[in-house]
């Protein structure tokens, strides 16, 4: 028994012997790794906070009004050839219309187009032509029939402008073909460029098609003035060519991760300075609405430059003495921390792991070396009051293992660990809450106002212009729907129109007594038993109206009277999500459609319907924009600094004519600055960040270590205690391969050693006793 207790502990010394998997020096090293590679990210990265001169946010808001102009073209041209089918195919489907009745229907329903014209395909003769002379030249009628054929094409036109020729056949039966020409600018609808902005729209080769904002040189008055229009001119070119260069990129490659909102190649450029202002300019190319998904205007390779000049800064926000100090300040800290973490955890768990390893090979000529604190030392204690019962002597209740000695584990490795746990919080904590908060002194770029003005302008116009076009589309379809057309008839063409157009909830044809006699889509909101509202028999007052003020949704409504069908009207009820879709514009914030008594009607983001604007900041922003200034009322900007912290806001009213000027429809945006890439933000957030990893990598590194060595550490010292007095059943087995595994390992050992030593014993006790028991007999 005694060689196989001897192979025993040979084998568990082996293991011991072992190299050690994880334990107490991973942790460790990793957090000194982690604290040393955070010290050299805030020494370098907080100089770089505020180096540019021209902030990130500020060039990422050309971007976004590049996209705002990208999508508003897009938008443009799909509408006009959609509008151009449409109405052919509404002039197919009835009676041979005269060339001059086509053009005049179109020219007195859609103002979009700057010249119209319809040829016969046969001979090529002009039947029909109004507005700017169409170059008609350009069209081969031989190749119609070939595929894409009727696609839009652009012409370049005699005085450098370029046209867009949408094409539409008008086929009746007995009657010869004839071809729809629609003459269309490259201009851009209804985008606020606001002062010293330019906007250009591009080919594929980087030649500028048509553009808007820069003035011609004999329109300016000084030298001074014809050279920065020179100069601005050909800065312009310049963009142009690196943008039709990179539009040719993946969407993908060509935007950063997370800069989100545009399906298509978009970015922003630097360019040269003049006057200490320099040129920044965004970029976006023509991208459908939906992902892999192609329209007529994107099939044209069309891309939209957007420029302006940017007063530089050329001062630095913050010095790198800042990041200097802090990463000192964490290197003190950290090597403090970590020194705890040595000193009163590491050291004395090395040194027991020796001094167990000595009791086993029998070594127990010297005390064994107690540490001061926490459960090393009570191990330690455990470990000598063994050592002692091994050489025989006794076990002073007052020595190593009375209440004196005790006393001095009180502070346990729990305790330690939460010393450099604080020790640590004291660096992370003000960096997180406290340093580098920019809400009182961010100073929001002149840029970014300017453009959340201008955006919202955009934006409001762009909403306008569609309720208008849903507007025309009514009055199209009302001229069409003559006095002869069933019921049946009039369905089917509303069904036609709405499958064209997806801005509608319902179409529905009413007559003057409420009676609804045809309809398409869902159900009409209108009560049929209403009568007409105005004495001229319409159902409401104006072309486009809100039917309730109250509910889940507003029921936004337009009409157009059928002529000869005594107060008939065809009206169109419009889809709130069609009005919500066109205000998911990226780099806006939160965005809401309100009416004239400022009641919310539609938004980018959640609300509720007729609700109020969220504070009264942005009502009179709301009510101080809509005032007329001059002809008309003017979009507005404004910076807000109160106790929520900073915010950019715009506000624009409906300007422009149309159905939908009646409304008195205003567009408000506000966003925080926070969101922004100004210094001042920028700062804080990489301060806030620099504190939240140096709270991660101590809670990680804290945590690893109380998790692999603190609470083993525990039950050993527990076990060991026990051992020490008198508990030689419980077999101790280790919990991991590590430091406190290899004294776990020693314990039981000793434990074994201790119950040899008692068999030793009680074997010589009683080998008297059995000599004398034979005499005894005698």
């Amino acid at each position: 028994m005694a060689a196989s207790s001897a192979k025993r502990r040979h084998k568990v010394r082996r293991r011991a012997d072992m190299s050690l998997l994880g334990g107490i020096r991973p942790p460790i090293a990793v957090l000194s790794a982690l604290l040393l590679s955070l010290a050299g990210i805030t020494a370098l990265g907080f100089g770089r906070a505020g180096e540019e001169s021209v902030p990130k946010a500020v060039m990422t808001s050309q971007q976004r009004f590049a996209e705002d102009g990208a999508v508003a073209m897009r938008a443009s041209i799909d509408e006009s050839a959609a509008d151009l089918a449409r109405t052919a195919g509404l002039f197919n489907a009835g009676d041979p219309a005269q060339p001059d009745a086509v053009v005049d229907k179109i020219g007195s329903v859609y103002q979009k187009w700057v010249g119209t014209a319809v040829v016969e395909i046969s001979s090529g003769r002009m039947l029909a032509a109004r507005g700017e002379n169409v170059p008609v030249a350009a069209i081969d009628t031989s190749k119609l029939s070939e595929k894409d054929g009727l696609s839009p094409r652009m012409v370049r036109l005699a005085n450098g402008e370029t046209r867009l020729l949408s094409l539409q056949l008008l086929s009746w039966k007995g009657q010869p073909q004839q071809l729809l020409i629609a003459s269309s600018s490259l201009r851009f609808p209804g985008i606020s460029l606001g002062k010293f902005r330019s906007i250009a729209v591009i080919d594929s080769t980087g030649r500028i098609l048509s553009s808007d904002g820069i003035p011609e040189s004999e329109q300016v008055l000084t030298e001074d003035q014809r050279t920065g229009v020179e100069r601005s001119k050909k800065q312009l070119s310049a963009f142009a060519k690196v943008a039709a260069k990179r539009a040719e990129e993946h969407p993908l490659k060509a935007n950063d991760p997370g800069e989100g909102g545009y399906l298509g190649v978009s970015g922003s450029l630097r360019g040269d300075t003049f006057q200490g202002d320099r040129a920044v300019a965004g970029y976006a190319a023509l991208t459908g609405p939906e992902p892999g998904k192609g329209t007529v205007a994107t099939s044209l390779g069309l891309t939209v430059v957007a420029m302006v000049d940017v007063a530089e800064d050329p001062t630095r926000v913050t010095d790198p003495l800042f990041g200097l100090l802090a990463a000192g300040a964490l290197l003190l800290i950290g090597a403090l921390a970590v020194g705890v973490l040595l000193g009163t955890v590491q050291r004395p768990l090395l040194r027991l792991f020796l001094e167990s390893r000595r009791l086993t090979r029998d070594d127990l000529t010297r005390p064994v070396s107690v540490p001061r604190f926490g459960e090393a030392a009570r191990i330690g204690q455990a470990l000598e009051r063994l050592r002692r019962q091994l050489l025989g002597e006794r076990d002073d209740a007052e020595g190593a293992g009375g209440p004196k000695s005790r006393r001095r584990g009180r502070i346990g490795a729990r305790a330690l660990l939460a010393v450099s746990g604080i020790l640590l919080l004291v660096w992370s904590a003000p960096m997180l809450l406290l340093l580098n908060r920019a809400d009182a002194t961010a100073v929001v770029p002149e840029q970014i106002t300017n453009d959340q003005r201008e955006r919202t302008d955009t934006l409001s116009d762009r909403v306008r212009r569609s309720l208008n076009e849903g507007h025309a589309d009514l009055v199209s379809v009302a001229g069409l729907l003559g006095e002869r057309t069933s019921p049946e008839d009039m369905t089917k063409v509303l069904d036609r129109t709405r499958s064209d157009h997806s801005r509608y909830r319902s179409l529905y044809v009413r007559t003057g007594d409420g009676k609804i006699i045809a309809q398409s889509g869902e159900s009409p909101r209108l009560p049929e038993d209403k009568k007409s509202e105005n004495k001229d028999g319409h159902p409401f007052a104006d072309p486009i109206t809100v039917l309730n003020d109250s509910g889940t949704e507003p029921v936004i409504a337009s009409y157009a009277e059928l002529p000869g069908r005594d107060g008939s009207t065809v009206i169109g009820e419009f889809r709130i999500d069609f009005i919500n879709s066109l205000l998911k514009r990226p780099g806006l914030g939160e965005i809401r459609v309100v009416d004239a008594e400022r009641r919310v009607l539609g938004g980018n983001t959640g609300y509720l319907a007729f609700e109020k604007l969220p504070s009264a900041r942005l009502t009179e922003l709301a009510a101080g924009t809509s005032q007329k200034t001059g002809i008309s009322a003017r979009a507005g900007g404004i910076v807000y600094r109160d106790g929520g912290g900073v915010q950019v806001a715009g506000a624009a009213p409906f300007v422009g004519g149309g159905a939908a000027k009646s409304l008195n429809w205003m567009v408000v945006s506000w966003q925080p600055a926070a969101g922004l890439a100004i210094p001042e933000y920028s700062l804080q957030n990489r301060t806030v960040l620099a504190g939240l990893l140096g709270i991660t990598a101590a809670a990680a590194c804290l945590g690893w270590l109380h998790i692999i060595v603190v609470r083993p550490l525990r039950e050993v010292a527990k076990q060991a205690e026990a051992l020490a007095d008198g508990d030689r059943r419980t077999v101790l087995y280790p919990r991991h391969h590590d430091e406190v595994g290899a004294i776990s390992r020693s314990l039981e050992l000793l434990r074994q050693q201790v119950l040899e030593q008692r068999k030793r014993d009680g074997a010589g006790a009683t080998a008297p006793a059995a000599v004398r028991a034979p005499a005894g007999r005698n």
